[in-house]
């Protein structure tokens, strides 16, 4: 008999309501993961799987879904289990919470009989409280029976698209899953995943049998990426410029086929890069290879068919490259969702063609032909297809139509963090005197040829198949010869993406004119191209705000420490401390336990493992290269690159309306650093009569009795008077409020 549950609730992420009542999540967060605030929606979910109340969370990767299943069982003392799809991201998973202190371990084929053995007595024992499973061995009889004995009535489904057939990773073992709800009297299933349309978010909930859930749903929007959309005509070439702004950085490049991720990878080690390609049809063995090699540092651009990514939790992944366009756009957002999921800054570049989607269209129809699907199938396929190609070839703000896309306004007016907004695409000169050229060339060779032959002959080329056909004597013979032949089969797709050509199908399409092409031919219509850009990119806001003081050289000597940390112990270096963790630390450079137990993502566990050997990198580094430290301690006053920058209207509007500091950083996109100085600037500017929607009333008296017992106005002193209490950018806020003239009156 089922049990009855409260109304099925969704809620969207609401950055201007900080979650209430969520001391105790906290808590358990700093002790575990060093961290001192949960992220909008979080508190509601830890909640909801306290409470055992069913739930669909949907948050964007990097967004922390995961802290949401792992805070629950510690809260109530019990055991969950975490169905994960890959054995891989489960051992990345695990790996990283040991490393935490946290009380967790997975069950899969890859362990021997002696390791499942001593997992299964650790669980009777009651000291795991996060058991990690495929969905296949989770819903074995043994295992089912096994779990029942433990007492286990909480679920929680990682990855939940993969139970979706409008999902982009459908796994029909997932749908298994709902069996759950029969097997387990009261038990509550909890649903996770990154992207999720509403059509895919009902099929989850239909799917899994969730009764009345919560269904909480994050900002899909991720504004520390970088989006870009390139015309692709040299592959290899274009993706070599795009690695060479990420140096030693991990980069993800994905192709359609596995022979163009081989390609891909040779053409790149000929180039310099430390590369190494990854599809399904490699052994499992190859494949770990790769996937532990880059996990370990040692690869650091892996060319990949979709088969490569959801089994990473690398968090530092810094640039993600499609070679080509993906099938939809959800296959776009989870793909590029790998890059940035520390929360800095990254970029994610696609090289497009519309030969991309015409060869999806091929695969699709064949796939779905094979199948014997309904023809609705494929009708549903090429609209997922045609909103992709969509989203490559409109000049519109790429954050704007992701959001707009999963059903969420964008409330800015531009992103400043993709090609459009930040006004990268390059228009080719005369581009409609070019198009009326491809055009006339078509016509003239008498609409039987395809793109390749068109190009060969506007450039003038010497071949056997221009001869065979006498094409050399066409007026268009030469007519655009300064172009090379990718150049000028660039510029002919992308007359077809708008209808001004016409492709047929089949395994020799060929070109023809439609009534779109007269028009441009009698001038009639202008046309726009786009040629790859040639200029260099230049920093976005948001890695000028990264990298913010910190110091690049001990950031560099850091993760090299971190390197051979892991090597010691066994794990992905990202497992140790991430990216984020690392700059704080070349930014702040602290100088004691205390200093170092302040820093962003250092739990107790880690602080105890090594903090002093940590303590001790830094020691020496900073007395060879002459570095202070405990910069973030230094007075403001006495630091320009820390004096409040000029504040923009729109965020002054915002504080106006009493938005939080998390509020401004969700609207804006701007980094927490920025956010602080924005609000002492709005402080000191519009002098508000209190400062109580930002400070607490008993922290503002804890600063201003401070700096009186303290006898000193200065950060340093106030901070450790009140023991590392009160942070940093809350004293300069008081101190800024409190200033004699500062406040109105």
């Amino acid at each position: 008999m089922m049990v009855s549950r409260p109304t099925a609730a969704t809620r969207e992420s609401d950055p201007a309501a900080p979650p209430a009542g969520a001391g105790e999540y906290v808590e358990v967060l700093k002790r575990f993961w060093g961290y001192e605030s949960l992220r909008p929606l979080q508190a509601e979910a830890i909640r909801a799987g306290v409470e055992q109340r069913d739930s669909l969370v949907v948050m964007p990767t990097g967004g922390g879904k995961s802290v949401c299943y792992q805070i629950p069982p510690i809260i109530s003392n019990r055991l969950d289990v975490i169905v994960s799809p890959l054995i891989a991201l489960m051992k990345d998973q695990v790996d990283g919470l040991r490393q935490c202190g946290y009380p967790a371990a997975a069950i899969n084929s890859s362990m021997s009989m002696g390791e499942r053995n001593e997992v299964e007595a650790a669980a009777a024992r009651g000291q795991l409280r996060l058991l990690f499973v495929s969905p296949e061995k989770l819903m074995t009889p043994r295992f089912l029976d096994w779990v029942d004995q433990l007492g286990v009535r909480t679920f929680a489904i990682d990855e939940a698209h993969c139970i979706s057939h409008w999902g982009h990773d459908f796994r029909p073992e997932y749908r298994e899953l709902r069996a759950l709800k029969e097997r387990f009297t009261g038990a509550s299933l909890h649903a996770f995943t990154a992207t999720a349309t509403q059509r895919v978010r009902e099929d989850i909930i239909a799917q899994l049998g969730l009764e009345t859930p919560n269904v909480l749903i994050g900002r899909f929007d991720r504004p520390n990426l970088v989006y870009r959309v390139v015309p692709r005509v040299r592959a290899a070439g274009q993706v070599d410029d795009v690695l060479q702004r990420h140096k030693r950085q991990a980069a993800i490049v994905y192709c359609i086929t596995r022979k163009e991720s081989e390609g891909m990878a040779d053409s790149l080690k000929k180039l310099g890069h430390r590369v190494a390609a990854y599809h399904a049809g490699m052994t499992p063995d190859e494949r770990r290879r790769v996937q532990d090699g880059f996990s370990a540092e040692k690869i650091d651009v892996v060319t990949a068919t979709v088969a490569f990514g959801m089994g990473i939790d690398r968090s530092d992944v810094r640039c993600v490259i499609h070679s080509a366009m993906p099938k939809s756009v959800e296959h776009y957002q989870q793909e590029t969702g790998r890059a940035g999921r520390d929360g800095l800054e990254a970029e994610c570049v696609l090289l497009y063609s519309a030969a991309d989607a015409m060869k999806w269209e091929l695969l699709i129809t064949k796939s779905v032909l094979e199948s014997g699907a309904p023809p609705e199938v494929m009708v549903g396929y090429i609209e997922l297809l045609n909103h992709m190609r969509r989203y490559a070839t409109l000049a519109k703000c790429r954050h704007r139509m992701l959001s707009e896309y999963f059903g969420q306004r964008y409330e800015r007016p531009e992103c400043g963090a993709c090609d459009v907004c930040l006004e990268e695409q390059q228009g080719l000169e005369d581009a409609s005197i070019v198009a009326q050229k491809i055009l006339s060339c078509v016509y003239r060779v008498g609409q039987s040829f395809g793109a390749v032959h068109i190009a060969d002959v506007l450039r003038g080329a010497d071949s056997d198949g221009i001869r065979r056909h006498g094409h050399e004597r066409v007026s268009t013979f030469g007519l655009l010869k300064d172009f090379d032949q990718k150049t000028l089969v660039s510029l002919t797709f992308q007359l077809l993406d708008q209808g001004l050509l016409t492709r047929s199908m089949g395994e020799r399409p060929v070109l023809s004119l439609n009534q779109e092409s007269w028009r441009v031919l009698r001038g009639e219509q202008k046309v726009s191209l786009n040629i790859p850009r040639t200029a260099p990119v230049s920093k976005t806001k948001q890695e000028e705000d990264a990298w913010r003081d910190v110091d690049a050289g001990l950031f560099e000597h850091l993760r090299e420490w971190r390197r051979e940390l892991a090597g010691q112990r066994g794990v992905p270096a990202f497992v140790v401390l991430g990216d984020s963790t690392l700059r704080h630390l070349a930014r702040v450079r602290p100088s004691s336990i205390d200093a170092l137990a302040a820093v962003p993502g250092m739990g107790e566990r880690k602080l105890k493992d090594f903090g002093g050997a940590l303590l001790a990198v830094l020691d020496a580094f900073c007395a060879q290269h002459g570095l202070t430290r405990d910069a973030e301690s230094e007075d403001a006053a006495s630091r320009p690159q820390r004096r409040p920058r000029p504040l923009p209207d729109n965020v002054r509007e915002m504080f106006k309306a009493g938005l939080t500091v998390e509020g401004v950083m969700q609207r804006t996109g701007r980094a927490e650093s920025t956010v602080w100085n924005y609000l002492t600037a709005y402080v000191e500017q519009e002098r508000p009569k209190d400062v109580a929607r930002w400070i607490p009333p008993d922290r503002y008296r804890r600063v201003t009795d401070a700096v009186r017992e303290a006898g000193s106005a200065r950060l340093k002193p106030i901070f450790e008077h009140l023991s590392g209490e009160v942070t940093y950018n809350e004293i300069r806020i008081v101190l800024s409020h409190a200033r004699p003239g500062s406040v109105a009156s």
